[in-house]
């Protein structure tokens, strides 16, 4: 099996450095064409469940996996090189609302065996077109770096180390099921990203095994950021550390609204760019109106443009919307990777990158209950409103880096920088700077 895994590795590398991939398209609105109700969502296994089932997507590997494996058939069929697992909402922390957190492990093994099965089928008939399967991992129901209640900006109804769990109970499912790659989409919190790569990276050390990561964020609007607040440079900055396969965009936007994000992007990442867009913005009835033809249009000049290595579409693209994409893209270089200079880059909400031609950095000291008088009576006090603004001065007076330090002995100092930690992310003024 291991060897199998091996070769189609190895083709990946191989075929991606000329060729530009394409993923599949929507799996939701796919589903939702089938028109499923409640007792399609049940099926016989679950038909005394105690909680409303119907959209619950992810189900459907194990309650109609024909239907499944139709709509995978059709992207293939269309053209797709690469399969994404029907796992978006396939997590403990989501599964929970249906009360079905303890099926995780059959959810993901299944919906990956399902996904596999077809791309080697299809593999078989065509060998000089291979396909490979990514495992989905979306971005669960909650969010590490927003508060749930205007009240409290410091109040989270998850923590890193549950989301950690969450995304490792579903890899540790998704590879046992044969996956080729793992996919980190529809990123909207860079913070749950970071949960998802650090379980990878905790899953990859203890298997002794490594897969090719691709990383999918999120940009919601014209502000250029994602909804946590990180430019197009600070995320990128967030999460390279992990040297992914791909880095790009998918979801909230149209390719035509997108493709400013995957043009900055493109300039500074030096690993291959992924783009897989919605088929336009939803109209008032929360449907999808671009046509294949136009939205293929515009991601071929993705590819005209050297923007992109790997494309496909995400909410309301069809088969047909995927198979005029691989026309609009066909014979076209794959983007090259350009070789950015090493240098320190750091991230808030924005970028920061340490150059030989920056001078000298400004580190906002204040914040160190050791060093401040006035801050380390302001914490001890509890008074952290005010302990707030000794960090927004700080950054309004041309820090550039905020210290935090909360070592003293008549503190909680653990509990005391979690709660300012969190606060200062409810404060993009602050939070822009590197901590």
């Amino acid at each position: 099996m291991k060897t199998n895994l091996e070769k189609r590795l190895k083709k990946l590398e191989e075929i991606s450095k000329t060729k530009i991939l394409c993923l599949d398209g929507a799996m939701g609105s796919m589903i939702q064409a089938y028109n499923l109700q409640e007792e399609d969502f049940r099926g016989e296994r679950f038909k005394s469940h105690n909680k409303s089932l119907k959209g619950n997507n992810e189900l459907i590997s194990l309650t109609q996996p024909n239907i499944l494996r139709d709509i995978h058939e059709s992207f293939l069929v269309a053209g797709a090189d690469i399969l994404e697992t029907n796992t978006f909402s396939a997590n403990a922390i989501s599964q929970a609302d249906y009360g079905l957190e303890n099926i995780i492990g059959e959810l993901n093994l299944e919906a990956a065996k399902i996904a596999r099965a077809i791309a080697d089928k299809f593999t078989e008939k065509t060998p000089h077109k291979p396909r490979w399967v990514a495992g989905s991992l979306g971005p669960t129901t909650r969010t590490a770096s927003i508060s749930p209640d205007v009240n409290d900006p410091g109040a989270r109804n998850v923590t890193f180390d549950e989301l950690s769990r969450a995304y490792l109970d579903q890899i540790i499912a998704l590879v046992d099921g044969g996956v080729d790659i793992l996919l980190v989409e529809t990123i909207f919190d860079t913070l749950n990203a970071k949960a998802a790569l650090f379980a990878i990276q905790t899953f990859f050390e203890d298997n002794e095994i490594s897969l090719p990561v691709m990383i999918s964020g999120t940009i919601t609007d014209a502000s250029g950021r994602t909804l946590s607040g990180q430019t197009v440079e600070a995320f990128w900055h967030s999460v390279r550390h992990i040297k992914p396969f791909s880095i790009g965009f998918n979801c909230a936007l149209g390719a035509k609204e997108m493709r400013p994000y995957i043009a900055d992007i493109a300039k500074i990442a030096d690993t291959k760019i992924c783009a897989f867009p919605n088929a336009g913005l939803p109209n008032e009835f929360g449907e999808y109106d671009e046509t294949p033809e136009y939205m293929a249009k515009i991601i071929g000049n993705f590819a005209k443009d050297g923007l992109v290595n790997l494309v496909g579409g995400c909410c309301g693209t069809t088969p047909n919307h995927i198979r005029e994409i691989i026309k609009a893209i066909d014979g076209i270089e794959t983007r090259k990777i350009p070789e950015i200079p090493i240098h320190t880059r750091l991230s808030g909400l924005e970028a920061f990158t340490i150059t030989p031609n920056t001078n000298f950095i400004n580190v906002g000291e204040r914040t160190n209950i050791t060093g401040s008088a006035k801050f380390a009576k302001l914490i001890l006090n509890d008074n952290y409103d005010e302990a707030l603004n000794i960090a927004r001065s700080q950054v309004e007076n041309g820090a550039q880096i905020i210290d935090v330090n909360m070592d003293e002995g008549m503190l909680d100092s653990e509990a005391a920088m979690d709660r300012f930690l969190k606060l200062i992310a409810s404060e993009p003024d602050i939070s822009r700077v590197p901590i």
